[in-house]
């Protein structure tokens, strides 16, 4: 490949140590992600705060007894995670432009978060305030906090995969984050404008349950677009290592609707959604997410009270008590299902805060200090009933009144039973360790979003191959079948650089030593959806004395390299997500960007007329 100068000095700097593999030994999970066949792996987080909020540190296995269905179970894994505030945003690395690496100083196993910006079920008023609120978050967040932000209106669309950039984040929030009207609130604009006046008060019953019943469809539908967003959310989720806090924004919780008295017919429009929520529910638990519900509304007053309502037709009596009153109900049980949903998951819910911003803080806080406990249950009938966890200190911890949260229980679905088509394997109780096998990991690291893996460090070089639009793709790209991308096409060119030492190779009877290096490139539209792939395999089979010089370019920190070209097109808005894969170790780096972050450089700079000098060992590589 033609060789980008200054990459691999640069790489040097972010490396502490270079060693080659000779052995291949097979890429192994921490001890607490580790699974055992025939067994049925429970994974429960847990968070123990003081009075005040504050983490409890310390704790040993010792001090937490188990119980499941009040039966004890032993404890296999125990291990504790601690959130350290980074007080630096780690070195500095002045990239050429065009140029990105996967390098961060966030430690790779650290806490996932996720921002939910619900626009379905929140005024557009209401989201203005969140924007501002999370404008203030950001000016003061972590460098080393990982988020993610996703958006819901009538579907789930992902803003930004997650990142530990404080600058990469201000820039979603200040120009993604935009309000959105929603079709199924009846006050979208956040005006007030909906509640009834006197004419509408002097109607019919007929009229009033004909209002309600329409009322109660635009529920029902904002209700199963949100339990679907949470579904998604959840599989997404659930092929991501380690735990995950869901921080929800939201102006309306419509996940369970009380029956209306005031109506002749009450329980002709009311709703229930028991069965589907508790299959979402437990669907988070299983993919170790804690959620976190904030009511974008703040401090709420009844609107019934406001001044904005004078001479709007005041109502008074009966109906204006019947108006407070429902307001009221509406309060408690939306409250309710956001307690509800905290607890179910281990996270908590936050209310009549107008602090929004302090709010993120606290869930991010309380969502990154935890213990994680494994065990296998005692009871092997696998039978579908719900089987309620408990966890308690024991000890002089007991005696301290403090708090705990933690999953709440989970369904006994049969391990050995298959799943239906609408059941991902990836959502076991042992999906987090599950998730590291060669063909879920791979496929987990390469969705648009996830983390951006870091066992392999490297950079690599993205710039427009050309300077004109082209009609075909470029060779070798294979594109989506069931969504096909039309041109014109910009054609990217993509050089990757990566340390030698990273790379492992596995002795064969001949002597000789095995490798192979996997390069790819996929590109997606905002939403997710794979549009277009590159990739190509090289392998290595070294002789003895070219494995000797390998070893010591690896410890002088030669790199190895590949060149790839993918075509997007030009009137869509694209992102690229580019991977370097060690087959062997099952081991992988990748870097994701927007394609308009190269879009207006310079195209790529024709070839030298002479190679330069070749590098103390490049073994001819072998594509397939």
């Amino acid at each position: 490949m033609r060789a980008i100068p200054c990459l691999l000095t640069a790489l040097l700097t972010v490396t502490a140590t270079v060693t080659v593999t000779a052995q291949a030994p097979a890429s192994r999970p921490p001890e607490s992600e580790i699974i055992h066949a025939g067994t049925q792996l429970v994974i429960v987080d847990v968070v123990v705060q003081d009075r005040d909020g504050h983490p409890i540190h310390g704790l040993k296995r010792e001090d937490i007894t188990l119980t499941e269905d009040k039966n004890p179970q032993q404890i296999r894994n125990f291990e504790e995670h601690a959130f350290i505030p980074s007080t630096t945003h780690g070195p500095e690395m002045k990239l050429p432009p065009g140029t990105f690496t996967n390098y961060t100083p966030t430690p790779p196993n650290s806490t996932l978060n996720v921002l939910l910006l619900d626009a379905l079920n929140t005024p557009m008023a209401d989201q203005s305030y969140v924007r501002y609120q999370l404008q203030q978050y950001v000016k003061k967040a972590d460098p080393g906090t990982r988020i993610a932000i996703f958006g819901l209106n009538t579907r789930l669309t992902i803003l930004q995969g997650f990142t530990s950039d404080p600058q990469t984040l201000k820039d979603v929030v200040e120009h993604k984050l935009l309000p959105r009207s929603s079709s199924l609130l009846d006050d979208p604009v956040g005006t007030g404008s909906s509640l009834e006046d006197a004419n509408l008060l002097q109607t019919s019953a007929n009229v009033s349950q004909f209002e309600a019943m329409n009322q109660s469809f635009r529920i029902q539908l904002r209700q199963q677009y949100t339990l679907d967003a949470f579904n998604v959310l959840a599989h997404y989720l659930s092929g991501l290592p380690g735990r995950k806090n869901l921080i929800w924004f939201s102006g309306s919780f419509p996940l369970d609707i009380m029956p209306d008295a005031t109506l002749a017919d009450p329980f002709s429009v009311m709703i229930s959604a028991e069965d589907e929520y508790r299959d979402t529910t437990n669907l988070l638990t299983r993919a170790q997410v804690a959620v976190y519900p904030i009511d974008a509304r703040g401090l709420m007053t009844n609107p019934a009270f406001s001044a904005s309502q004078s001479g709007r037709g005041m109502m008074t009596g009966p109906a204006f008590a019947n108006k407070v009153a429902s307001f009221g109900q509406s309060q408690a049980q939306e409250h309710m299902t956001m307690e509800d949903m905290a607890f179910d998951t281990g996270g908590h819910a936050f209310y009549n805060n107008n602090d929004l911003a302090s709010a993120v803080a606290k869930a991010i806080e309380s969502g990154s200090n935890y213990y994680t406990l494994t065990y296998t249950p005692s009871n092997h009938k696998w039978n579908g009933s719900y089987r309620r966890i408990r966890v308690n200190l024991n000890g002089a911890y007991a005696t301290q009144n403090l708090k705990l949260a933690f999953r709440q229980g989970y369904y006994a679905d049969d391990p050995t039973k298959p799943r239906d088509a609408n059941t991902s394997a990836a959502v076991t109780e042992a999906s987090t360790a599950a998730s590291r096998s060669a063909a879920s990991y791979v496929q987990a690291s390469m969705s648009r979003g996830a983390p951006t893996p870091q066992d392999i460090l490297f950079k690599v070089r993205v710039l427009p191959a050309t300077t004109t639009p082209e009609d075909t793709l470029a060779p070798g790209n294979v594109p989506d079948p069931n969504k096909p991308i039309k041109g014109p096409y910009r054609r990217f060119a993509i050089d990757y650089a990566a340390l030698a030492a990273a790379i492992t190779l596995q002795p064969q009877p001949d002597g000789n030593h095995h490798g192979d290096i996997e390069f790819s490139v996929f590109l997606y539209d905002p939403d997710g959806k794979l549009l277009n792939t590159a990739g190509k395999t090289i392998a290595l089979n070294l002789p003895p004395a070219d494995y000797k010089q390998f070893v010591q370019a690896a410890q002088q920190g030669t790199g190895i390299g590949a060149h790839l070209e993918i075509s997007a097109p030009i009137k869509q808005e694209t992102y690229l997500r580019i991977a370097i894969h060690d087959i062997l170790s099952n081991q992988l780096g990748v870097v994701e960007i927007p394609t308009s972050s190269v879009a207006h450089l310079p195209p790529l700079p024709p070839a030298p007329a002479s190679p330069p000098p070749a590098t103390p060992i490049t073994p001819p590589p072998t594509s397939h």
